[in-house]
């Protein structure tokens, strides 16, 4: 006895399971591609953040507090957000805080506490009174003029070490 060999049939359905087969991975890949598309058109690939620091100033403070504020202008040329998570110094005693500062219905101004403040991709942050600044705990000997080692940490790019000069509020 011969066994008997069938050839392949071209059925309608065995063509249906096919293509259905076929058709489930190439619409995963548009799918795909279309977000990737819309990822790239909208800017977010590309280069990671790249941070500068300039402008770097800290309030000499008056009176009888020593709680005072640090400003920093900082820019990214990069192509992808960031934002500032830190400020530390070991020039200053305690804690560096990051806060925003808000206004009241009576145009009275308060301080929030902010975890992280946005530095976006091609933009910058310019801190100041108004908006964002850290706020520190001043050295009794510091004068006008002095310099203050900082540490800016982000959270996509490294620590950036800057020197902030002192100077009197209002300058």
């Amino acid at each position: 006895m011969t066994p008997t060999h069938h050839p392949w049939r071209p059925t309608r359905r065995r063509l249906t399971d096919t293509l259905l087969a076929a058709l489930v991975p190439v619409a995963v890949c548009s799918v795909a591609l279309g977000g990737l598309t819309t990822w790239v058109s909208a800017g977010n690939a590309g280069t990671p953040p790249r941070i500068d620091v300039s402008n770097a100033r800290v309030f000499l403070p008056y009176g009888d507090t020593t709680e005072t504020a640090a400003f920093f202008d900082i820019s990214n040329s990069g192509g992808a957000d960031d934002r500032l998570t830190a400020v530390t110094s070991e020039d200053v005693r305690g804690e560096i805080t990051l806060s925003s500062h808000r206004m009241t219905s009576g145009a009275a101004a308060y301080a929030v506490s902010v975890e992280s403040a946005a530095v976006p991709a091609g933009g910058e942050l310019s801190m100041s009174p108004q908006g964002v600044d850290a706020i520190l705990r001043a050295g009794a000997d510091w004068r006008t003029g002095d310099l203050v080692a900082f540490t800016l940490h982000f959270r996509h790019s490294d620590p950036v070490h800057v020197p902030a000069v002192v100077v009197r509020p209002g300058t």
